[in-house]
């Protein structure tokens, strides 16, 4: 997702590493009882990276065009609870549409790169308008706070087809989706850009885009959908590192909800849906969910979404039955590396073909990582900050009742 015009190296969005390693070894972090190891990271300053050269730009298809919507006004970010170092911001973005068009396409435009840690660009249906417009109107600032998603109602009561379009992070190039295939936007759906700032290394003002590309409505495509694959997550403190008070897990769940507000039951939630509800949850290094397909569908693209102690990802279909594939395997996690990766060939589905994402996540990154420096150990769940926690495959697919060629 990232580029640097240096011939090796590699930045952490959230607390920026920098350093060359050799071919084999975590290029990150290293990990005991690895034969290769980097040295240890310098910390790597805010500006360099507004030096990361823009994203690279993908020429247009017959049909295909461009238009680019922006923040209304400047927003300087602050922890919206005074605690914490990251602000997750929603700004409510108009592209003006009057017919329906398809989206086949997005890129994102920071206007400050030293504080703008990653964005996400969501549907607002026209029926949600009028809430998504009151919500912006309450917040005296720019935006509105937004930890979680875009904070409107039953924006993931579907999480089978989830309202997020695209994410991005600095120096990531422009996103096309599979020939063939976009996103339906309705005449007067809005475009919410949710910008995850982070504070590490201060605040100033922000005042980014998004360039959207787009054909006609009336264009002959299949539509695309985000079917999300979350799990809880569970991490205890490590042996001989659980002194501090956050590593009673009651208490690391309450310093969650007071960062982060409502958003901190997701991880109470995500048991729900995986099945892990029942019993006192059971503290592990590795987590995973197994979701049956609602539908017939077919699998164009695969991501996977951890933070910074994230170690390992996989998804795989079907698990266990002969008919077992892996889509998406990252043995050694690359946080700078989270885009879409569309499969050499769709994938195809039928309705009850299981799902799986498992991930693994190990405390004892946060020795290595700047971000963690002068921070407890604590019991880690599913939260937003940079330094809590996610483990979340995310799927573009095609369900076979609305194929049109």
């Amino acid at each position: 997702m990232r580029r640097l015009a240096a011939a090796c190296a590699a930045l952490l969005l959230a607390v920026t590493l920098a350093g060359c390693v050799q071919e084999g070894s975590d290029r990150r972090t290293g990990s005991p009882g690895e034969i290769l190891k980097p040295p240890d990271p310098p910390g790597v300053e805010a500006k360099q990276l507004a030096a990361l050269p823009p994203g690279k730009m993908l020429p247009l298809r017959a049909g295909e065009h461009r238009m680019t919507v922006s923040m209304p006004e400047a927003y300087t970010p602050s922890a919206p609870t005074g605690v914490g170092t990251d602000d997750y911001r929603c700004f409510l973005l108009d592209p003006k549409l009057d017919k329906d068009v398809w989206l086949t396409g997005s890129h994102v435009l920071p206007g400050n790169p030293q504080v703008v840690h990653h964005v996400i660009l969501f549907r607002v249906d026209p029926s949600q308008v009028a809430e998504a417009e009151q919500k912006d109107a309450e917040d005296p600032d720019e935006g509105w706070t937004c930890f979680g998603g875009t904070g409107l109602k039953n924006e993931f009561a579907n999480i089978d087809d989830a309202p997020w379009l695209a994410a991005w992070a600095p120096g990531g190039d422009e996103t096309k989706v599979r020939d063939g295939y976009g996103v339906r936007l309705a005449a007067g759906s809005r475009i919410v850009m949710q910008v995850h700032y982070n504070l590490l290394k201060g605040a100033a003002p922000d005042v980014s885009s998004t360039q959207l590309r787009w054909m006609k409505g009336s264009t002959d495509l299949t539509p695309v959908h985000t079917f999300q694959l979350p799990a809880p997550v569970e991490l205890p403190c490590r042996p001989n590192h659980d002194d501090s008070p956050l590593c009673d897990r009651d208490a690391a769940v309450a310093d969650v909800m007071a960062r982060f507000g409502s958003a901190g039951n997701t991880n109470s939630a995500l048991h729900f849906l995986c099945g892990t509800d029942k019993g006192e949850p059971v503290p592990s290094n590795t987590t995973s969910c197994l979701r049956y397909a609602p539908r017939g569908m077919t699998i164009l693209g695969v991501s996977g979404h951890m933070h910074l102690l994230g170690r390992k990802i996989k998804i795989e279909v079907n698990p266990g039955t002969p008919d077992a594939r892996t889509i998406l395997d990252i043995p050694i996690w690359d946080f700078d590396n989270q885009g879409s990766k569309p499969l050499k060939e769709p994938l195809h589905l039928d309705k009850f073909d299981t799902i799986k994402v498992t991930c693994t996540h190990q405390q004892w990154l946060r020795d290595r990582l700047p971000a963690f420096e002068g921070q407890p150990d604590r019991y880690i769940i599913w939260a937003e900050g940079s330094t809590d926690e996610m483990c979340l495959g995310t799927l573009q697919v095609a369900f076979d009742d609305e194929v049109t060629s």
